[in-house]
């Protein structure tokens, strides 16, 4: 649903930046015997000549189009060269286009804020840059701009600037225009790819004037041309009108052109298509749009799917389950790749699918998309996808027996965040001193799949401090099943308590804590801030925050765990000296038991059940054995 957002007092100069027909672009890059050449780049499915997904401006001369096969292609162009897109796990493999237009991106970001709206476009705010170079170079003393091609286009720019009757706006347009070609001229220089751009006062502006000059032009929409720019304007060319609310605004108003929306008020558009939509239409139809570029380089979320038309179409659960795991695979890659280049976590798994039911009598009934917390693991991220593909059919399928066919699926990672600073593995606390009797015999491997499930499972700080329960994301509680012995433990944060009455036994015999004894170990604990006091004045205070910490054999002296209990909480406390570490069973996935060393496993299993207290009171005993007797004066 568009959403009406007023535009800011200040005056915008936005840029909507197009590479031209980019993989075919990156193609002849590739092969530079293509330049020249009628290109197009078509899917790896050979059925009739495959699908044409670019074609280059050389076919389409001859009218060849991305609606059209390749066999259909080569009869109107005999001499096109068909290039098949790279395939990878049985589908388009899109990263060569991905690397290749994160090289222009690197370069438009140089000039103010960047928004990647896809692998070959991005948006940019120009308004500083602008500001400055009008206030450092006068547009009277401007001499000469960089172009692709002769200077007419400078010399018009140059008029505009110089008009007794330009206003600051404008003047600010024109300066815009001269950075976006000085942008477009390095990207040429430096990736060999052109690109078409739109310049205005808006996004909305801006990407409609992107396409109207193409390929390797920009224009320039100031705000006296936009009334006749949107007059002449289909409704169906507008973004966000190409649907059933453009195809609404044509059959019950008669508007067929943008400019057409003029003729009725605010609160006529509102009556019929709500207050948001029927101001978002009015705003529209007068050039108002105050959407802002959002400053992101990286892409919001990651997704890859695959499509089953016709005859193809999944009919089975091992057939689909075969797909999930070739597109979680690919997904996996992606998000680990983002995590070590960028350290950006994803939280949430999405399947989508499109189906049908054999004789089907609800016809609109859709496959629900179905979403849980992301466990990052390949295996972990297939497992998941598949019980939400399960999820999904129960609903689709609702109490019919039917056959039923799968002609789309894809899987999703999103809400991706940034991994905040300092954060770092459990296993650099291990130092290579793990036991022989432990399971990871590949630690070097262990360490490669081992990541925390969100910012707040994190150990952080200089070294690593241990972080407060309080801020984990409610969504990421039942994510305690990674790859990482730090997704089993939720520490939380070290405080004082009194003596307790339970039985000491000595953990460092067969406990996790012995992975924590090497003396080069990353572990902080307080520093001498961190005094402790006596035990009797323990039992009601807490630690003190501090900033400075000393090394893990400090903690072994000082602070060392000798005594096993559980609270009322639930949460595991090792204590000694009147220190505890407490661990909140709830955090804690017994599913993943298994991977760790037996001795751990069977302290671990103590924790969930602890042994019972013997019965000590006798036979015939009654509520008043538990209460003391009461002293006579």
């Amino acid at each position: 649903m568009p959403i009406a957002r007023p535009e800011p007092q200040n005056a915008r100069v936005i840029a909507h930046v197009d590479m031209d027909c980019f993989y075919v672009q990156v193609e002849q890059r590739k092969n530079p015997d293509l330049r020249g050449l009628p290109t197009a780049v078509v899917q790896y499915n050979s059925w009739k000549g495959g699908g044409l997904i670019a074609v280059g401006y050389e076919a389409r001369k001859f009218g060849v189009k991305r609606s059209m096969r390749g066999d259909e292609a080569k009869r109107i162009c005999p001499n096109i060269q068909l290039i098949q897109v790279p395939v990878a796990r049985g589908k388009a493999d899109l990263n060569l286009y991905r690397n290749a237009g994160s090289e222009v991106v690197s370069i438009l970001a140089t000039k103010g804020r960047c928004e990647r709206a896809s692998i070959d476009e991005v948006y940019l705010d120009l308004t500083d840059a602008a500001e400055m170079m009008l206030s450092e170079t006068p547009p009277e003393v401007l001499e000469e701009i960089d172009e692709e091609e002769g200077n007419e286009r400078e010399e018009n720019v140059r008029e505009w600037l110089r008009r007794s009757d330009a206003d600051h706006q404008d003047k600010l347009l024109a300066c815009g225009a001269i950075i976006v070609a000085q942008l477009r001229m390095k990207a040429l220089y430096e990736t060999k790819f052109t690109c078409s751009a739109g310049i205005a006062h808006n996004k909305m502006l801006a990407k409609l004037a992107s396409a109207m000059h193409k390929p390797a032009q920009q224009t320039v929409v100031p705000s006296s041309s936009v009334k006749d720019l949107l007059a002449s304007l289909p409704v169906k060319k507008m973004k966000q009108l190409g649907g059933k609310l453009g195809s609404s605004l044509q059959t019950d108003l008669g508007v067929n052109n943008v400019g057409d929306l003029l003729q009725f008020s605010q609160e006529k558009l509102q009556e019929h298509y709500g207050v948001n939509t029927g101001t978002w239409l009015w705003n529209i139809s007068r050039g108002i749009s105050g959407d802002a570029v959002v400053d992101r380089l990286l892409p919001k979320s990651h997704g890859c799917g695959k499509t089953f038309p016709g005859p193809q179409a999944l009919k089975t659960i091992a057939s689909v389950e075969n797909w999930v795991n070739q597109l979680c695979d690919e997904l996996s890659e992606r998000i680990q790749s983002d995590l070590d280049q960028n350290r950006r976590i994803a939280h949430t798994l999405t399947l989508h699918a499109r189906a049908f039911k054999e004789n089907d009598m609800e016809p609109q009934r859709k496959f629900p998309s179905k979403s849980c917390p992301l466990r990052y693991g390949t295996t972990k991220i297939q497992e998941d996808a598949v019980k939400l593909f399960d999820s999904g059919l129960r609903d689709f399928l609702g109490s019919q027996h039917v056959g039923w066919g799968i002609t789309s699926l894809s899987i999703a990672a999103s809400k991706i965040s940034d991994l905040p600073q300092g954060t770092c593995s459990i296993l650099k606390f291990l130092q290579g001193k793990i036991p022989s009797s432990t399971s990871l015999s590949d630690a070097g491997e262990f360490h490669k799949e081992s990541l925390p499930l969100s910012s707040t499972d994190d150990v952080q700080s200089k070294g690593c401090t241990v972080m407060d329960e309080e801020v984990k994301h409610k969504e990421l509680a039942s994510e305690a099943a990674s790859n990482d012995i730090d997704t089993i433990f939720q520490a939380k944060p070290l405080k004082r308590i009194g003596s307790s009455v339970g039985k000491t036994k000595d953990v460092r015999k067969s406990s996790i804590l012995k992975f924590f004894q090497s003396s080069n170990s990353s572990f902080h604990t307080m520093n001498k801030a961190c005094e402790r006091s006596s035990l009797d004045q323990a039992s009601s205070s807490s630690f003190p925050e501090c900033e400075e910490h000393s090394d893990l054999e400090q903690i072994d002296e000082q602070v060392g765990f000798s005594e096993d209990r559980i609270d009322s909480d639930g949460h595991h406390n090792q204590t000694r000296n009147g220190y505890t570490w407490g661990i909140n069973m709830e955090n804690i996935d017994p599913s993943v038991l298994d991977e760790l060393p037996m001795e751990i496993q069977r302290e671990i299993r103590e924790w969930f059940h602890p042994p019972k207290r013997a019965n000590t009171s006798r036979k015939g005993s009654s509520i008043v054995h538990y209460f003391s007797p009461v002293k006579k004066g």
